[in-house]
């Protein structure tokens, strides 16, 4: 071989060996390039200026314990929200949630999704900063329409990653009616959790089912009740009740309730049990008059325990005696708010010394949504809105989440999702009087739920967009075909302050809680498990 061709082949070799060496170099820098854009498909904008968990200003978090450990909240665990809705009143204020963002400038909302999967999320709660607390598996969906469940989780409240979990029932094998179940921190750590005609006591640190019973149906069978509604008296005990399924339904969820009562089923009765928090025993049972749908709030009046309940044709006060340990009907506070056409009320609020209460809360064809306003000392004395306007033909009203309320500044709210409208209204806290203070066109499920002091309230609204723009609403709803969103705004004029991307639909009737430093959940029902959000001024642009 000449020397000249030993020469070239040696250089080819050397050539190829670097060209190898190149191709691995640039494989080990290449190969994560690429998996890391293949990871980012399907991200929204938000979760890739993210870019990963979002724990939020993280010295707020002793702060905002602090400030929560200020305010009474008897029977619940001290925290941003230990209730299903803030308080046994379910008032859906959180005086210590922290907003980041600008009330002023343009702002950015970033986002990021729970590392772990939880099918069928309805609440999510927290109790000390890092702890999280989900209920899922009870909403059902197209795609999954018996899921497994409910069960109560524990996760890490930045990532979402599950620390445990806890199945209660599957109806699959159980044949119960499964629907929603709400979540309530008790004030040592533990967890009371009721669902069909059921009840259990969960260790907050562990999952573990510490006690259990079963709780009585009354008039209704037992395969159609829901203890849905839990709610803890100023002296600990559980106050429940339970909503009912329309006799001879076989429909799965809360909106059995509705799909089967527009074909004209009828529900039974519903009642009310007072339960001891740490054994669980039934202590007193008061059967109702009518069905009550809605859940029920508890406070105190004149000293005495009073629990107010909306029902399908009435709203009506109860108490409940720690002493003789009884629930007895006061009937002296009886109201018939609901108007020919309208449907059932839904939960109460409470207003300095009035109550309010959200009508058509099971929808209506011919008669748009009102707020009406009762005296606490007198039933007698009401006030009534339409905030909406009359309902057009046509048209569907369908006001499912109870009014929103700000005491400290006179302020309800209401969102009819079926008119496409929430208002912000203004009480005269002497008469009840109201006036409609803004109209916004805004597509909402869900409570209405403020942040921060009484002078720097910011309302919290979903926005729902539909997949299919000419679809009826009530079709898309019901098939769960259209994104949400979430949006911030001024409490007092409902100017938007800052939005975020469109995301999987929420269980419908959700709320969409506070985190510690300045965090927001959104919990998806048909969507892999819940979202942390999180706001922040916008970053000017580089001057050229």
């Amino acid at each position: 071989m000449k020397a000249s061709t030993l020469l070239k082949l040696l250089g080819l070799a050397v050539v190829v060996a670097l060209a190898y060496a190149a191709y691995r170099l640039g494989g080990s820098v290449i190969e994560p390039k690429v998996a890391q854009r293949v990871g980012r498909i399907g991200l929204t904008p938000s979760e890739i200026a993210a870019n990963g968990p979002l724990p939020g200003d993280v010295s707020l978090y002793a702060k905002e314990l602090a400030c929560q450990q200020k305010i009474p909240t008897p029977g619940y665990y001290a925290s941003l929200n230990g209730a299903e809705i803030s308080d046994a009143q379910r008032s859906g204020i959180f005086p210590c949630a922290s907003f980041l963002g600008s009330r002023d400038g343009p702002n950015s909302v970033y986002a990021w999704r729970s590392a772990d999967d939880y099918p069928g999320i309805s609440y999510i709660n927290n109790r000390k900063p890092g702890e999280l607390y989900i209920v899922g598996g009870e909403y059902p969906t197209l795609e999954d329409p018996n899921m497994a469940g409910p069960f109560v989780a524990k996760a890490d409240a930045a990532t979402g990653k599950q620390i445990w979990r806890t199945y209660l029932d599957n109806l699959n094998a159980s044949g119960r009616w499964i629907a929603n179940a709400n979540l309530n921190i008790l004030d040592n750590g533990n967890i009371a959790f009721a669902w069909s005609n059921q009840i259990v006591l969960i260790d907050g640190d562990s999952g573990l089912i510490l006690k259990h019973n079963t709780l009585p149906s009354g008039e209704a069978p037992t395969a159609d009740v829901n203890f849905k509604h839990l709610t803890i008296a100023p002296d600990r005990t559980l106050i429940l009740k339970d909503q009912t399924r329309p006799i001879g339904c076989t429909l799965q969820g809360t909106m059995a309730i509705i799909q089967c009562g527009m074909k004209g089923m009828k529900q039974p009765n519903s009642v009310l049990v007072a339960v001891n928090p740490g054994t669980l025993e039934v202590l007193d049972t008061l059967q109702l008059p009518e069905p009550a749908s809605s859940p029920h709030i508890v406070t105190m009046f004149e000293g005495r325990i009073a629990i107010y309940i909306g029902m399908n044709e009435s709203a009506r006060r109860y108490f409940w005696d720690p002493i003789s340990k009884k629930l007895s009907a006061d009937e002296s506070w009886v109201l018939h708010p609901i108007q020919k056409g309208q449907s059932t009320a839904t939960a109460p609020s409470i207003v300095g010394d009035w109550i309010a209460f959200q009508l058509n809360g099971a929808g209506s064809d011919t008669v748009s949504s009102s707020i009406v306003v009762a005296s606490q000392k007198d039933a007698k004395k009401v006030q009534i809105v339409f905030p909406f306007g009359e309902l057009k033909k046509g048209e569907w009203s369908f006001a499912p989440p109870k009014a929103g309320a700000d005491p400290e500044n006179h302020m309800i709210y209401s969102a009819d999702m079926g008119m496409g409208k929430v208002a912000g209204i203004k009480i005269d806290p002497a008469t009840g009087e109201l006036r409609v203070a803004f109209v916004l066109d805004d597509v909402t499920t869900t409570f209405q739920p403020v942040f921060g002091p009484p002078d720097r309230r910011v309302l919290l609204l979903t926005s729902m967009k539909r997949n299919v723009e000419k679809e009826p609403l009530k079709a898309a709803l019901f098939s769960a075909n259209y994104k949400e969103q979430l949006t911030w705004r001024d409490a007092m004029t409902g100017r938007l302050i800052a939005e975020s991307d469109f995301f999987e639909p929420l269980a419908i009737n959700a709320l969409t809680p506070p985190g510690f430093g300045g965090r927001v959940y959104f919990p998806t029902a048909v969507g892999k498990g819940f979202y942390v959000l999180q706001v922040m001024p916008r970053a000017a642009a580089p001057r050229s």
